[in-house]
């Protein structure tokens, strides 16, 4: 019985339809005592089901199963497929003899089928069955999430056909063969506790709960939408200082109040400021800022001179909104900055402790759902605590290794697995996650390299759909909400990092997005199971060419710079970080001051805006006309690089140019998207004004975001630095 056929059974129950005679025998299958003298079956498989029935229709018997509803037309093989505990056929040995790939099943379909759809048929949804792409002998279940369930030895001949090829993308991102030059020293095993699906669940629920919480704070306490993407960068900046024992939620961090949540939400108060094209958008923009500042003044405790000064500077404005029909947009825009300046700091101070309690109050809720989880998980988990390294690692220098856990992986539940179409969907318990069919493919050798506790891919499917709850789960649910977090350079890009700089490692990625197979990343604990070597922050290289694009948070760039600095002022063997951070100007980013001034310096390369790309952070789901859109920003590449560095991966002018060149959009990327996300802007939406802080929301990017750069002028520095306007999307 072939893999295909039984794959296929379960799945088309509602159309295939016992053989039989006439209208009035579609209803059960005749008893075995209706059918003619005939050899008894097997007590196996009487035991097991199996019945000799007799067809009307087709006038020969056929074999069905009471226990599944199974109907064939050969005998069966007892032993071979489980339809209740494998419906897809996944683990199934594929079939030989003279029907090629097709089973019993299958042929007792297709001898329907050819009498011609019934005029009750459907057409169902195409759902392909999978065929396992791990190295797995006939009759063995690689990837069974049950590992307490017992082989059955098949009763098949003994020599086995020739498995099916693996899937193999038609376009792929990514180069696993490169070998690392990354070299560490020896370290211990880490002490996260390993995912769990259950714990996994529950994690995305609370921190959407936590999600929700944000929502109705700021609209309950300032009347205001929280500002996008505002809860993720809360989640990167909590990380650099977090001291917690959770992965993903904080909870030991000082000081409570996030200085980026803060920011950003202040910035919208009164009301935010998007981007104006019309002098009509202008001229509502400045009265709407006028109203809500002098309603704001008089609902909040201020003191007598805020009252007066944001009353007098609102009527002020209101009467002359009234007055003057003739003026110009730059006009508008010149009169709602003078209204800011004035109104601004008044406007703070009475919104400055509602703000901090917003804040404040999301930490503590963090802080309890992570506790509750941890308390949960150890529950799972068969004594951790009695798990324990084997011995302190040598101070000797290796290779960089994949983070390996030093407590156990407990039994994982079954995660379901089927294909539609081109997309690999994953169901536990319910909840579904998706993943293109190349990337899950990428995913499997990803596990195959790095995964040391799981040769038989018993755990496979449970931890990919761990992988992809994480990142779901920091991402948020929104439209496109959170994949300007995975944004990646274009392949041509990495080939000549590789090429020409020997960049092996990438500081910032994910499995989802890397290029590399030796990679940093947020979540060790699942992670690491697909080749991460944990956070880069506390990654310690002695030696190696690196690629580093942090996600644009301004804590975690400027933690990194200080992290790249103490590598290379510590080491004497080669070591070089090829950094890329927005070019932020007005006010200009501390880390990016900072690498500017660094003794390590020794080039870099201004890129403008709207001349370079980036890969879609939705890459594993997305459509290949939507995986590249134009960066809304300018991009600064520095190379930092000790002097045994700056030896052997100088950037000489020949390594740049290639560098440059392949930055450029290839014709066939011409259609790309103008900015990522649904926050897209034209070069017509530069004339505006944004604050400041609005910076973020178009260039994050995750631990695994890559910013894309191209200087089409090919030298090796470009346009001057950037206003705010150039460094927003629309919003």
């Amino acid at each position: 019985m072939s893999s295909n056929s039984q794959g296929s059974m379960k799945g088309e129950a509602a159309t295939v339809a016992p053989p039989s005679g006439s209208a009035s025998s579609q209803g059960p299958p005749l008893s075995p005592s209706t059918t003619s003298k005939s050899p008894e079956l097997p007590d196996e498989l009487v035991q097991a089901g199996w019945s000799k029935c007799w067809s009307r229709r087709e006038n020969r018997p056929y074999y069905f199963n009471r226990f599944t509803n199974q109907s064939l037309w050969e005998v069966p093989v007892l032993g071979q497929h489980d339809v209740i505990s494998d419906p897809l056929g996944l683990n199934a040995a594929p079939a030989e003899g003279g029907d090629g790939n097709l089973g019993n099943g299958q042929r007792k379909r297709r001898s329907s089928e050819e009498q011609g759809a019934g005029p009750n048929s459907f057409k169902r949804t195409k759902v392909e069955p999978t065929t396992p792409i791990s190295p797995s002998t006939p009759g063995v279940k690689p990837w069974s999430s049950a590992p307490d369930e017992k082989q059955v030895p098949t009763t098949t001949p003994t020599t086995p056909s020739p498995a099916p090829a693996p899937y193999r993308p038609a376009v792929i991102y990514w180069d696993l063969d490169v070998q690392t030059n990354a070299v560490i020293r020896e370290r211990s095993a880490a002490n996260h506790l390993p995912s769990h699906p259950e714990i996994e669940l529950q994690r995305a629920q609370l921190v959407t709960k936590l999600r929700q919480h944000y929502h109705e704070l700021c609209h309950q306490r300032e009347g205001i939408d929280p500002p996008r993407e505002s809860f993720n960068r809360w989640l990167l900046e909590r990380k650099v200082i977090d001291k917690g024992l959770d992965p993903l939620l904080p909870s030991e961090c000082e000081p409570a109040v996030s200085p980026s949540m803060f920011r950003e939400v202040m910035n919208d108060i009164p009301i935010r400021l998007s981007r104006i094209k019309y002098k009509e958008e202008a001229r509502k923009l400045l009265f709407k800022y006028a109203e809500a500042a002098k309603r704001m003044i008089d609902s909040r405790n201020a003191s007598p001179e805020s009252r007066k000064v944001v009353k007098w500077n609102a009527e002020d404005t209101m009467n002359w909104l009234r007055r003057d029909h003739s003026a110009s947009k730059e006009d508008y825009m010149d009169r709602l900055e003078h209204l800011r300046q004035q109104c601004g700091p008044h406007v703070t101070a009475v919104a400055k402790d509602s703000v901090e309690g917003i804040c404040s109050k999301i930490y503590q809720l963090s802080a309890e759902y992570s506790r509750r989880l941890r308390q949960t998980h150890l529950s799972l988990l068969q004594d951790p605590s009695t798990e324990t390294c084997a011995s302190p690692p040598q101070s000797r220098l290796v290779y960089c290794y994949p983070v390996r856990l030093a407590i156990p992986t407990p039994a994982l539940p079954r995660v379901e697995l089927h294909f539609e179409n081109d997309v690999a969907c994953l169901r536990f318990k319910g909840e579904m996650v998706k993943v293109n069919r190349g990337h899950f493919s990428k995913l499997e050798l990803l596990y195959r390299y790095s995964c040391i506790d799981d040769p038989r891919f018993e755990k496979f499917l449970a931890r990919v759909w761990c992988l992809l709850k994480r990142y779901q789960a920091m991402f948020g649910s929104g439209a496109n909400e959170g994949f300007g977090l995975q944004g990646a350079l274009p392949v041509t890009v990495f080939e000549a990092l590789n090429r020409q700089f020997g960049v092996t490692f990438e500081c910032f990625a994910s499995p989802l997005n890397c290029y590399f197979k030796q990679f940093c990343s947020a979540f060790p604990d699942i992670d690491g199971f697909f080749g991460s070597r944990g956070p880069f922050l506390s990654f310690s290289p002695v030696s190696g060419s690196f690629e580093a694009n942090p996600p644009f948070c301004e804590e975690l760039m400027d933690a990194m710079v200080t992290h790249i600095e103490e590598l290379l002022d510590q080491s004497s063997e080669p070591l070089s970080f090829i950094v890329f951070v927005p070019e932020w100007r007005d006010p200009v980013t501390p880390a990016l001051t900072r690498m500017e001034a660094s003794r390590f310096l020794r080039h870099q390369l201004n890129i403008p805006a709207y001349e370079h790309e980036y890969r879609s952070g939705s890459q594993h789901i997305c459509k290949r006309d939507e995986m590249y859109y134009r960066a809304v920003h300018g991009t600064a590449m520095l190379f930092l690089q000790n002097d045994a560095g700056f030896v052997k991966w100088a950037p000489t002018p020949e390594r740049l140019a290639e560098l440059t060149t392949a930055y450029r959009p290839s014709l066939s990327r011409t259609s790309s998207l103008p900015s990522p996300g649904p926050a897209q802007s034209a070069a017509g939406d530069r004339d505006s004004t944004p604050k400041a802080s609005d910076r973020t929301p178009s260039g994050m990017m995750s631990p695994g975001g890559h910013d894309n750069n191209n200087n089409n002028n090919g030298s090796s520095s470009s346009s001057s630095s950037s206003s705010p306007q150039d460094k927003l999307t629309a919003m």
